[in-house]
């Protein structure tokens, strides 16, 4: 069996910091806002070790010309093919996170409720924290049932940003 390439490229973005974009064959499988690239080359090689890496910026074409579009406040939804690695609760989590719209937010708690486990607050948290496609599954929608916005991969700062950049372009 061949081992999976997986293509990268990195794209700039209106918040200060550039995103890093991974794609298999399957379709977009990491989205990252925090990290180097020896560090998020370390991060795939972990998720996928049989893969190789390639920098391709015309491989990733249509979603890093979405995620310019959404930057420019004329996209609200993507259309690139999603092919997220994760369990299948995780799945479940970052569906329902899919369909938090644009502009607004939700709570931990209401996503429990809509895939019908009320009580997995805390899980839904861990997966919503646990999301490769950071932005596109937009967990920064998600939100504490208190009102407080809770954690954040790339800090709560950045969550700030995407929320209050996205209540300017609603």
């Amino acid at each position: 069996m061949t081992p999976a390439t997986i293509h990268y490229a990195k794209t700039a973005t209106p918040l200060g910091k550039h995103l890093w974009i991974a794609q298999s064959a399957q379709g977009v499988c990491w989205i990252d806002f925090r990290l180097s690239e020896p560090a998020f080359l370390a991060r795939l090689a972990r998720r996928w070790p049989r893969a190789g890496f390639v920098q391709s910026d015309n491989a990733l074409q249509k979603p890093i010309a979405e995620l310019n579009e959404y930057f420019a406040g004329r996209r609200k939804k993507f259309t690139f093919k999603l092919a997220p690695k994760g369990t299948t609760f995780q799945q479940k989590v970052w569906r329902a996170v899919c369909e938090i719209p644009f502009g607004q937010v939700t709570t931990y708690q209401e996503i429990a409720k809509k895939i019908k486990k009320p009580r997995a607050v805390r899980a839904v948290g861990h997966a919503n924290g646990s999301n490769p496609i950071t932005l596109v599954i937009p967990c920064h929608r998600v939100i504490g049932s208190n009102g407080d916005l809770c954690g954040y991969g790339g800090g709560i700062d950045l969550k700030i940003k995407l929320l209050e950049f996205e209540q300017e372009k609603r």
